[in-house]
């Protein structure tokens, strides 16, 4: 999980709703299959994707407020957020291509190297 921040009731705010680059947030449990699954590819995106998009991880369990905050009923639900702002909502696991194809437009620039 070297590119993958656990974020938590604590550290919400700062780290996805004032992040200056797009942000996924993983609504996960460990009890859950789906999350499991998915749980690889969110890790993988967070590499290739590095500088343009921040990814987190939010253990459900732990946050029941924030689940409850942002309607999120069923897990894995992964939510978008840009400027503060709920962007993209995708519930359940999805293939690398499919998850990728609803982030992209989202996408910070490259920074030049």
């Amino acid at each position: 999980m070297a590119n993958v921040l656990q974020v938590e009731q604590s550290n919400f705010e700062e780290q996805v709703l004032q992040a200056q680059e797009p942000v996924l947030v993983d609504f996960y449990a460990d009890w859950c299959g789906p999350c499991r699954a998915v749980g690889p590819v969110v890790e993988e995106l967070a590499g290739e994707l590095e500088g343009q998009l921040k990814v987190t991880k939010l253990d459900a369990d732990q946050n029941i407020d924030l689940m409850q905050n942002y309607g999120v009923f069923s897990i894995p639900t992964l939510i978008l957020f840009q400027g503060g702002q709920e962007k993209e909502r995708i519930v359940g696991a999805l293939p690398k291509n499919q998850l990728l194809s609803k982030i992209q437009p989202f996408l910070a620039e490259q920074p030049q190297a």
